[in-house]
């Protein structure tokens, strides 16, 4: 189906796809994240995520919540490294109220102080949540291990004592400061014309005064390589190995992606899944993740076993590696991997709410939104050879950082 696009005069940028549907997908996505906090604003921007839905200059917090969910739909947010987002799922017919509510929010938030500090109760909660969980405590401490001294390296979420130090003013700064119209994305999928949506993106939009960003991020451009063990009172022992890799606009991209499929994606016949848990069975949770940023990334893969196995996955999982390092795919083997992206991701695409957001991080980082024909293009394209040169920079044994919580 076709993508329209088009850039208000603020700079802020609209992307919509109509499709057959009753139920419609908006958000607004903005190129801000942790990694654009400064030191002592760690944890801002994801505690602003919060407290963005306390209340406008208009609307009590109940009544925001009440806008949405009175009529069907559901009003949510994220915030990662780099983006914030904040975006809806209603039926087509609520496109004026839900596009005017996020506008609203966006604009218009006061962020009422006590609600500030009611709020702060709740994103401590969610803090001490994530140290009684080591399979997700240990991906942040990898983080720190990897980019270490980096605005990457730090958490999302902050510690409790920068949540607890912040100030209704330091909020208000952070978004005068981060959010900018030329790195916002208006980005819609539902059943209504693109004109009509172009004219709510007016209606709603247009009179945000321009902000265009005037400093550029610090760029992460050293690495080195490190190995921390650390002792937790947990019943399993928790791996994280991996190193950095490609950022968001390098050409070896797509094919970290399929690489990182290959090794350790999300279906059952991983050859990580196979070895460790299927062959072995001293694994239940065995993944690998490959992110892209705007100027690095980053492969890791994550297992938990138990202590007195540890060595003999991490053996196994040094296995899969130099076997990638030093035997190129087959033929078949290659057109099998290159299938099981492309039905992943023509799968997913089914998914209106993921495709939304994909459109609109698309349109935000590359300014352009590949279809999915160009997509599958592409991963035809990728050759074994490929594969073997960025296995070969990828999984370098030098190169590589491990975390162990044992």
């Amino acid at each position: 189906m076709k993508i329209n696009t088009h850039t208000l005069k603020n700079g802020i940028r609209i992307i919509h796809q109509q499709v057959e549907s009753p139920a419609a997908h908006f958000g607004i996505i903005l190129n801000t994240g942790s990694r654009d906090e400064q030191t002592i604003e760690q944890g801002i921007a994801h505690f602003i995520e919060h407290v963005i839905f306390k209340g406008t200059k208009k609307r009590k917090a109940f009544h925001i919540i009440s806008r949405i969910e009175d009529v069907g739909g559901e009003l949510n947010a994220y915030t990662t490294k780099e983006e914030t987002a904040v975006y809806a799922t209603f039926l087509n017919e609520h496109y004026d109220r839900s596009m005017e509510l996020i506008s609203d929010i966006i604009t218009n938030s006061v962020f009422p102080k006590k609600e500030i500090e009611r709020e702060k109760e709740v994103v401590i909660e969610e803090i001490n949540s994530y140290k009684d969980s080591p399979s997700e405590l240990i991906f942040d401490e990898f983080d720190e291990l990897l980019f270490d001294g980096h605005p990457i390296a730090r958490n999302i979420l902050g510690t409790p004592d920068h949540v607890k130090s912040f100030k209704r003013d330091d909020i208000i700064q952070f978004v005068k400061k981060n959010y900018h119209t030329d790195e916002m994305v208006l980005s819609s999928v539902g059943n209504i014309p693109f004109e009509e949506f172009l004219n709510l993106s007016e209606k709603y939009f247009a009179d945000i005064p321009e902000h265009p960003r005037q400093q550029a991020r610090l760029l992460f451009d050293h690495y080195t390589p490190g190995n921390l063990t650390i002792e937790k009172d947990t019943f399993q022992a928790h791996c994280v190995i991996g190193n950095i890799a490609f950022n968001a606009q390098s050409e070896k991209r797509m094919g970290m992606v399929l690489l990182n499929n290959i090794l350790g994606g999300q279906s059952m016949n991983s050859r990580l899944n196979m070895a460790l848990r299927e062959r072995n069975g001293i694994a239940y949770n065995i993944e690998s993740n490959y992110t892209a940023f705007s100027d690095t990334g980053q492969f890791n893969v994550y297992f938990g076993t138990d202590r007195e196995n540890m060595n003999r996955a991490l053996r196994l999982v040094k296995k899969e590696f130099n076997l990638l390092k030093t035997k190129a795919l087959g033929t078949l083997q290659l057109s099998k991997a290159k299938k099981q992206l492309i039905g992943q991701i023509a799968i997913s695409s089914e998914n209106r709410d993921d495709l939304m957001l994909t459109l609109g991080k698309s349109f935000l980082l590359y300014n352009k939104v590949d279809n999915l024909a160009a997509i599958y293009k592409k991963i035809d394209a990728i050759t074994s050879s490929q594969l073997l040169g960025i296995a070969n920079e990828i999984f370098d044994e030098k190169s590589l950082s491990t975390l162990i919580y044992e």
